[in-house]
């Protein structure tokens, strides 16, 4: 539980970070610095899934990662999602779009792992679903109107509970749209 809860704040505060960066700097900076720590995030992942020993980073990694996944695979995947939001919405909605991400991944993993006893999904707790999207309506609420943030976070949380596929690429892109279409 201990890896896993500070697993989520690093995410949370990176994820954070992101989001700010994206928002306070060119949309071509942006571009050029997420594009640049994919291509180094892969190579990295590579050799340490094909066994090299990286200073800091092998690390950093080891003390992060979920057991069976591939190094890094999270981070890479929340810098892909960044990547698409960028490259799609608008500079303001992708910023947002990353806050919720941020958010409603770490609120809804660390509720559901303390609180979580009802399974709603993919062995997703519904204790944990609700406190995400009560979190990121809330502070979605401090950026846009309550009519605005309470649909997103709804369906950036069904996002989350639902998707098939790594909720980093598919929670910001399903709230840049739910943006989008409400602003």
């Amino acid at each position: 539980m201990m890896h896993e809860s500070l697993r989520q704040v690093v995410h949370l505060i990176f994820g954070l970070g992101i989001a700010g960066f994206v928002l306070l700097f060119d949309r071509d900076l942006v571009l050029s610095v997420l594009v640049l720590a994919l291509f180094a995030g892969f190579i990295l992942s590579d050799a340490i899934s094909r066994g090299y020993t990286i200073p800091v980073v092998s690390p950093i990694i080891a003390g992060l990662e979920r057991r069976d996944a591939a190094p890094g695979k999270g981070a890479l995947f929340f810098a892909l999602g960044a990547l698409f939001c960028i490259a799609f919405f608008a500079q303001e909605v992708a910023f947002m779009g990353l806050v919720v991400l941020s958010l409603l991944d770490s609120v809804t993993t660390l509720a559901g792992v303390r609180f979580g006893r009802i399974r709603a999904y993919n062995h997703k707790s519904l204790e944990g679903t609700l406190a995400g999207f009560a979190a990121t309506a809330i502070v979605l609420s401090l950026l846009v109107p309550p009519g605005v943030a309470l649909p997103t976070a709804a369906a950036a949380a069904v996002a989350e509970l639902a998707s098939p596929v790594d909720d980093n690429l598919v929670v910001p892109v399903v709230a840049c749209i739910a943006l989008t279409l409400l602003l």
